[in-house]
């Protein structure tokens, strides 16, 4: 049984024109792999997209057009890029974004990926089982831990950031299998971290928002947080309707 302090892990993070997977383009890969004492080795390379770079996205990263101007494209980055993740546990912050762009890119340009079988960790749902951080952002976290952060949204100090976070995150957890097993079950979350509602209670959210959130395709811990809030105002109902019912009882 290895300690997950000993354990070996890949570091991810995407730099992308855009949000959706579908139609945007990677535009910065990075990556390192690691243990709890030391980065072993580091793969990071800036992308043309051979597609225009939003003004709102460059707003976010940093990255111009001029920057990506000549760097490879991701078709010629791709299969080096597999060789350095093959067979490594992938660690990232709402890393399902950055797997499933990165796959999305491999489909459309013919190469073989096999990105979305690799096991994964998000310090995201770490975080949300962690709970003591007032905000889940990475830059949040950061502070929470006093992890230098420099530089943030280039996917490179992302890592650097991510690799620290994950390591106090990880404290719990004796072993790798350990906190695998924990992730397979729900976390219960705090508040609405999206949509109009944003930052607010579940318990303070109105009952048809959450009916309607309840039938979304969203993740799996606030899935769980909006039902069972939803479960929990039913209970309250039922005792209250019996409460007020002289002949409940009866």
């Amino acid at each position: 049984m290895t300690l997950i302090n000993e354990d070996v892990f890949i570091c991810l993070d995407i730099e992308a024109t855009g949000l959706d997977p579908k139609t945007d383009r990677i535009i910065e890969v990075a990556a390192a792999k690691f243990n709890f004492s030391e980065i072993l080795e580091v793969f990071d390379t800036l992308i043309d997209p051979e597609i225009q770079i939003p003004k709102l996205s460059q707003n976010i990263h940093n990255i111009s057009q001029e920057m990506v101007s000549g760097k490879p494209k991701i078709k010629d980055v791709l299969k080096d890029f597999f060789k350095f993740l093959k067979n490594k546990v992938i660690v990232g912050h709402g890393i399902k974004f950055d797997i499933d762009i990165i796959d999305a890119e491999a489909k459309r340009n013919g190469i073989n990926s096999n990105i979305q079988n690799q096991n994964y960790i998000d310090t995201l749902r770490l975080a949300r089982l962690y709970g003591e951080s007032p905000f889940n952002s990475l830059k949040e976290l950061s502070k929470h831990f006093n992890v230098e952060f420099e530089g943030a949204h280039r996917a490179l100090n992302d890592v650097k950031a991510n690799i620290e976070v994950f390591k106090h995150l990880s404290r719990p957890f004796t072993t790798t299998s350990q906190l695998f097993k924990r992730l397979e079950k729900p976390i219960l979350m705090k508040a609405m971290p999206l949509g109009k509602h944003k930052g607010r209670p579940f318990s303070e959210i109105p009952i048809d928002y959450l009916k309607w959130a309840a039938g979304k395709e969203f993740d799996m811990d606030l899935l769980f947080s909006i039902r069972l809030e939803i479960n929990n105002r039913k209970k309250d109902q039922k005792s209250f309707e019996s409460a007020s019912n002289p002949f409940s009882a009866l």
